[in-house]
Formats: C-alpha cells, structure tokens, sequence
C-alpha cells in the first residue's frame, strides 16, 4: 500500500486551487472550465502535484484520490469545507462547546 507523503515542496497556488477542486470530486474538465485552462494544463498540474507528494501512478493505484488524500493530509481539512460534510473530530470544551483541534 502506498503512503501518504507530505510535500517536499510547497505547491504553488495554482496547484492548490485545482487539488482543492479536484477534492471536491471535480474532473478535469471541469476543473478546466472553472479555472479558464485548458483540460491540458489541469492535467499537467495534477501530475506536477503528484510528483511534489512522490505519488506514482500504477496499475493499482488510483492517483487522484491518493493525491486528494494526500493534499488533505498536508493542507488540512480545510480542502474539504466546501463539501459541508460536519468534523468527525470533535470533541467537547470546558464548556460543553464542541472543538475541533485538526481544524483550527
């Protein structure tokens, strides 16, 4: 099984963004269309992300949820707002208030 690696280079905010669309289950097409690249360039940029995070392709791998695991591991949860899906990492405050430390 391959393991998560973080980063051994910081992404650039390009890279950022189409990894952040791409952990919203986006293709690339329409990864494309959102940012106004070519389908191409997505693709170049995914490829570029998953070199950064030492991710390679294979038959048994599946690279793109690798990387949006990968990209979640380095870059927080907060890849995963725009999904609305509630913290499973909540624990209960002094005052009965819920806290998330992964999130802060």
């Amino acid at each position: 099984m391959e393991r998560i690696k973080i980063a051994h280079r910081e992404l650039t905010p390009f890279e950022q963004l189409v990894l952040g669309l791409l952990c919203e289950g986006k293709s690339n097409s329409s990864i494309a269309h959102d940012t106004s690249h070519t389908e191409k360039v997505v693709e170049n940029t995914v490829s570029r992300a998953a070199k950064a995070f030492s991710i390679k392709a294979d038959s048994e791998t599946n690279t793109r949820v690798l990387l949006a695991l990968a990209f979640r591991t380095h870059y927080g949860d907060s890849a995963f707002d725009k999904l609305e899906i509630e913290c499973r990492h909540f624990e209960s405050g002094p005052n009965g208030e819920p806290i998330c430390h992964r999130h802060d």
